[in-house]
């Protein structure tokens, strides 16, 4: 029995950001047909609707009621990137209440899905660019802010890793853990580029001093570059840090062909950065991760990116896996921009300031 299942959920194509965005419901259709094509056996978890005390975990009031208002309108925009359809709350409430549902799932031992360690939710519209008062960059509600908060507050989880390896910063989610050590955030992208926040040395406040970790990324990088900074940044920290549980923003737009982004990431890196995660995972959190769709936006890129990561998910513990994950890490890269974010968090973490 597999110890991977999905959220797929048709319901999920009922958001309709407007003619021609490219965050269009053809990007799940592709992964429904990946899924039921390739995988056929993963066992699925169905979603359910958050409330709006789960919305209000990160998301104020105010703002939950905005969104709530253009239900059953035709058309309505947060911004000149985020538009909504008469469905778009329902669909972004589902996208929201189907992650703390995989969260449930880990925890809870089922006869039919056995003892699950991973889920990968495949949601939509994506999140972690929503800030607790605005929607922007395609985000309604910040579907993994949530589910941290939701650990915290259901499942009493006071270590939580967020790895986001979207193209776009996931500015939404520093904000909302920035002063937070049950949090530790991190974040590759590219920069500068939308949505503007990402520095190096943004690195968190008060008593999150150091839970912030960003590694700004030039146009042009690729595999080696988030490889070594996955293997030389993320994993040693993260080790330190020992997470009770691992989610993951699992964007696809830093692929070499995706129109959005201007990363060289192929299929076989995000493999590669999903291996890291799930190592530590394993390490310190009984494997518990929980991955959650953000962008990508071409198409054929989204599908194969996302065969990928699956099947890396379903090998993980395999005799084949932790022989490949166990040969001595080699770095790929000129790695001299890794050294301003081992500067900022030598003091914190204790990593080497220098990169060679």
């Amino acid at each position: 029995m597999s110890s991977l299942a999905v959220i797929r959920d048709d319901r999920y194509l009922e958001h309709n950001a407007g003619p021609g965005h490219p965050e269009s419901p053809d990007r799940l259709r592709v992964i429904h047909d990946l899924i039921a094509k390739e995988f056929p056996d993963l066992p699925l978890i169905p979603p359910r609707l958050a409330t709006e005390d789960e919305l209000a975990l990160v998301h104020d009031p105010f703002y939950i009621d905005t969104v709530a208002r253009t239900e059953g309108v035709a058309f309505s925009r947060l911004d000149a990137d985020t538009g909504l359809s008469a469905r778009s709350y329902e669909t972004a409430r589902l996208a929201v209440g189907g992650l703390l549902q995989g969260v449930d799932a880990l925890f809870t031992p089922n006869a039919e899905l056995g003892t699950l360690n991973s889920l990968f939710a495949f949601v939509r519209p994506p999140g972690h660019h929503a800030e607790p008062g605005r929607g922007m960059g395609f985000c309604l509600f910040n579907n993994i802010a949530i589910g941290a908060r939701y650990l915290m507050e259901a499942h009493g989880a006071r270590r939580i890793l967020v790895v986001d390896w979207d193209v776009h910063h996931g500015n939404g989610t520093q904000w909302a853990f920035y002063d937070d050590s049950r949090v530790l955030f991190m974040s590759i992208h590219q920069y500068p580029f939308y949505p503007g926040t990402g520095a190096a040395s943004d690195a968190g406040q008060g008593s999150g001093s150091g839970f912030t970790v960003n590694v700004p990324m030039r146009a042009g990088y690729g595999d080696a570059e988030c490889l070594d900074a996955f293997e030389l940044v993320f994993r040693p920290i993260a080790q330190r840090y020992a997470p009770e549980f691992v989610l993951v923003s699992a964007g696809f737009d830093a692929h070499h062909a995706d129109p959005l982004g201007g990363l060289q990431v192929t299929e076989q890196g995000f493999a590669d950065m999903a291996s890291v995660v799930l190592d530590v995972a394993r390490t310190s959190a009984s494997g518990r991760c929980v991955l959650v769709l953000e962008g990508g936006y071409h198409l054929e890129a989204l599908a194969l990116s996302v065969e990928s990561v699956v099947r890396r998910l379903c090998s993980a513990g395999s005799d084949k896996a932790e022989k490949s994950e166990s040969r001595p890490y080699r770095r790929l890269s000129r790695i001299d921009f890794l050294s301003p974010i081992l500067q900022v968090h030598s003091g914190f973490w204790g990593l080497s300031r220098a990169a060679d």
